[in-house]
């Protein structure tokens, strides 16, 4: 979904149809007060915004996102004049800025690139809780012989380090590779490299 963010209706009304005419699925919002309402925090897309409105600022709102942790793409529209403003906020992290008019060809593909980016990483974030949630559901044994499994430990030189039957690391070392979901030590390393492990 696309969110429109601009208090002038025509504009709203034309980047509605202009997202329309690519396949783009939009809303459109007069304010920033009533995007903060009315839009659901965890639903994936991007956020058009104009700077300059009534009320709340386009900055402010996407000072708002983000003092709230929202990583929802941005994508500012901006007349003349307020280029230092969409720079100041291309420095926090919006995705783009755009001067009116614009490029239709070229919003539209910012905003497909915006939306790509969001499910993505909305992908690698989920990705990152399963692997978070697997080493959660791993024994503290479990977690013993994966530190000596990643540093390279054959299972007999596990047992030694450990106190261990061989065939007991064995064992370990099949539980904690099934509840990794992983079939090597590599691939193990390389899962938990995912989350800066």
């Amino acid at each position: 979904m696309v969110h429109v963010v601009d208090d002038d209706g025509a504009i709203r009304d034309a980047l509605a149809w202009l997202l329309g005419t690519r396949g783009l699925a939009s809303r459109t919002w007069a304010s920033a007060e009533a995007f903060l309402a009315g839009h659901d925090p965890a639903a994936p897309g991007c956020l058009v915004l104009d700077i300059r409105m009534e009320g709340m600022s386009g900055i402010e709102l996407f000072d708002a996102l983000r003092a709230v942790g929202s990583t929802l793409p941005v994508i500012f529209l901006t007349g003349h004049g307020d280029v230092p403003l969409a720079v100041a906020a291309l420095k926090k992290g919006a995705f783009d800025f755009v001067e009116k008019p614009s490029n239709d060809n070229q919003l539209v593909d910012l905003v497909i690139e915006a939306l790509r980016r969001d499910l993505a990483g909305r992908s690698e974030k989920a990705a990152e809780a399963g692997i978070a949630a697997r080493l959660e559901s791993l024994t503290s044994r479990e977690r013993e012989v994966m530190a000596e499994v990643l540093a390279g430990l054959p299972n007999k030189a596990i047992a030694d380090s450990l106190g261990l039957a061989v065939r007991t690391v064995e064992v370990h070392r099949a539980r904690l590779f099934e509840k990794m979901g992983v079939r090597s030590a590599v691939e193990l390393s390389r899962v938990l490299s995912q989350v800066g492990r």
